[in-house]
């Protein structure tokens, strides 16, 4: 599970409060940190590029350095399939609009032409052309007589069907969460061949058995499902000789290096694991794999690299690819590992039906690191944190590594805007504690997400996995019921007396306030007006924060305030909250342990989908005096490594890209590996 679409909204948001309280603060900060224009890239739609550093890079020893740089290179080779998993004709368009933008030589002063900069700029933000986090389908902003002359201009083949596309409402959803619609026949997601409905996967996998029922096989994680000349259902597997195999094949030569300058011999197994993996696509050693990458806790380096994260398929068993490449950050750690070390105490102090508890919370890690490198589902936009392995025995019987992106943080906080938290909050205590506590709020809650929510609970036996039970709507329980925990402990004093906190009941209270705020108001300029919502995070912010705005009714625990034409939610009663989020656990837990599909829907349809139309148009309209982009995302750091006579590496350098268009273009040139049609 990724925290980019958890409470990346919530994170920023909270970064802008201190950006803005602490502006004199930082002027004075040591002279190594970095102003925000050192951040920030550019700007365009509704998109903000960033810029991260890699501190401490210079500590590292030489094959450390190699390490990360093979790590980096194998993620890399994978950002063609990302493209290609999100629409059949993502790679068909990208090299259409890179030829155009790189051979024009018209008057590029025109309107239509910034609008097709600005078009290309946001396909290659959302790895295609369906929006990173609406995946509604971006719509270009000129004629499609326009793009017309610009293919024929440049000489640019782009069959008239794909062109008709750009510009109509075919395939206008990459990933439709709208059950009324068809899941599978509303989505323009590369994952199943159309035609194929939703009754016949589920049948398709059903049929399928794990040689242990107690240890399931993530069926269809590395797949897409195709009808083959006899009708039949069957799975194009991403391996080497298979789908994808030749970015894949690319991929296992630079996880080869890396594997030769492993920091340890357990590390080393791991990223053979993975190897083998990718080159016969067998789920048992995907298994075998997580199991060895959760053991390998030694060492200054870790990464992530596969297909992983099954937000992006309405049916939830596919995984998309990524990879993040980290560096430990020691000094953070430390301070957070108690939060690892506290897991059992969380567990057995929730307010979940004693059944539904876990009796032995094992192998939880939680690690602060310094991104080095991301990459598909990971790139340009970014998670915040990230708690692996996603299948839930392994998780039960070893463990998952929970790790906090804190140089990403860094750089969202060093390029925040200002001014939102003085409009949206109800009142000077609000923007007081916000001061205080905001950026350490969002960071502990991070940590209590991935260490402890994920972590927790456990499901009845017999019950199934919750792609299999809970089914479309199993992503944004998952991530509510982690955000719940997190909420129910920021308020209690087992935080700061473990440390973490000076003050655990303002620090609880300014986490209410930024959650309520958030869950219904600050996300909607997320949406354009008149949507529902679909995202799944986005829903699970809601159905949260409605779900205990309604039950709090009758005690007036969120007070609905109207002042001078505007809105705001005031927290009359944090006890009362702290106890309505724990109930709103207890039964999401229950939902989960017992596989109950209807309580799930009725939950997520009647609190998290619906919006109020007219406070959705008042918070646009309060929002436009606010510049700052609501999405943000980053280019990536290039590594360059210097070369000896003998072709050995000596030295690795770190370079930024100047430019966004810059750091496109260049990837497409190295790491196009595949067919434009696979």
């Amino acid at each position: 599970m990724k925290l980019v679409k958890i409470v990346g909204l919530f994170m920023v948001f909270a970064i802008s409060i201190v950006s803005n309280a602490q502006g004199d603060k930082n002027a004075s900060a040591k002279s190594t940190q970095k102003e925000s224009s050192d951040f920030f890239v550019e700007q365009f739609s509704d998109i903000k590029v960033l810029r991260y550093q890699i501190p401490g890079w210079e500590n590292l020893t030489l094959k450390e350095q190699e390490l990360v740089y093979y790590l980096t290179q194998a993620g890399n080779c994978g950002r063609d399939i990302m493209w290609d998993q999100h629409y059949k004709y993502n790679l068909a368009i990208r090299k259409a609009l890179e030829n155009i933008y790189q051979n024009y030589k018209g008057d590029k002063n025109v309107t239509d032409w910034k609008n097709f900069e600005v078009y290309l700029k946001r396909v290659w933000f959302s790895n295609g052309i369906h929006h990173h986090y609406s995946t509604e389908k971006i719509k270009p902003d000129f004629s499609i007589v326009y793009f017309n002359t610009l293919l024929k201009a440049t000489k640019t083949t782009l069959s008239p069907k794909i062109v008709a596309i750009l510009f109509n409402d075919v395939d206008s959803k990459r990933v439709n969460l709208d059950a009324s619609k068809g899941l599978l026949e509303g989505s323009a997601i590369n994952f199943y061949e159309k035609g194929i409905t939703q009754k016949e996967v589920e049948a398709f996998y059903a049929a399928k058995k794990s040689p242990d029922p107690k240890k399931p096989y993530s069926f269809g994680l590395n797949s897409k499902l195709v009808r083959n000349a006899n009708g039949q259902l069957e799975e194009k597997v991403w391996k080497s000789g298979g789908m994808y195999g030749p970015a894949i094949d690319k991929i296992i030569y630079w996880l080869g290096k890396a594997q030769k300058v492993a920091e340890n011999k357990k590390q080393g197994d791991a990223i053979g694991l993975l190897i083998q993996y990718y080159k016969t696509g067998d789920l048992k050693t995907w298994d075998d794999y997580n199991i060895a990458w959760l053991q390998a806790t030694e060492g200054n380096i870790d990464y992530i690299n596969s297909f992983i994260e099954v937000y992006n398929d309405p049916l939830g068993y596919r995984g998309s690819y990524e990879g993040i490449v980290q560096i430990k950050d020691f000094d953070m750690s430390k301070k957070m590992e108690v939060v690892s070390k506290n897991a059992q105490w969380f567990e057995d102090n929730s307010p979940l039906a004693p059944e539904h508890k876990k009796k032995n919370v094992v192998g939880v890690s939680y690690k602060t690191v310094v991104v080095a490198g991301e990459s598909g589902d990971s790139s340009p936009s970014t998670p915040i944190g990230v708690n692996l392995p996603n299948a839930d025995w392994i998780r039960a019987d070893y463990g998952s590594k929970s790790v906090s992106l804190g140089n990403i943080i860094d750089a969202y906080s060093k390029a925040a805007g200002k001014g939102r938290l003085q409009e949206f909050a109800n009142d000077a205590e609000e923007i007081r504690l916000a001061e205080k506590y905001g950026e350490l709020g969002s960071k502990l809650h991070t940590s209590l997400h991935e260490v402890v929510g994920h972590a927790s609970g456990q499901i009845n036996p017999g019950v199934g996995t919750p792609k299999e039970t809970l089914k479309n709507y199993s992503s944004t329980l998952e991530e509510g019921r982690a955000d719940l925990v997190g909420l129910y402990y920021l308020y209690s004093p087992k935080i700061q007396e473990i440390g973490l906190v000076d003050n655990w009941k303002e620090l609880g209270m300014q986490c209410y306030d930024s959650y309520i705020r958030n869950g219904l108001m600050m996300q909607l300029v997320r949406l354009e007006l008149g949507a529902n919502i679909e995202e799944a995070h986005m829903r699970n912010r809601q159905w949260v924060s409605a779900w205990v705005y309604e039950k709090g009714k009758k005690d007036n625990v969120i007070e609905r305030i109207n002042r001078d034409g505007k809105t705001y939610f005031n927290i009359t009663d944090y006890d009362k909250l702290h106890d309505l989020f724990g109930q709103l656990l207890k039964e999401v837990q229950r939902i989960k342990s017992e596989g109950d599909f209807e309580a799930g829907k009725a939950l997520v349809e009647n609190y998290g989908v619906k919006v109020d139309q007219k406070l959705h148009a008042e918070v646009l309209e309060r929002n436009k005096q606010f510049p700052d982009a609501p999405y943000s995302g980053f280019v990536n750091p290039v590594l360059v490594p210097k070369l000896n006579a003998k072709k050995e590496i000596i030295s690795i350098a770190i370079e930024q890209p100047k430019t966004f268009a810059e750091q496109m273009l260049s990837y497409s040139k190295i790491y196009g590996f595949l067919p434009l049609e696979n």
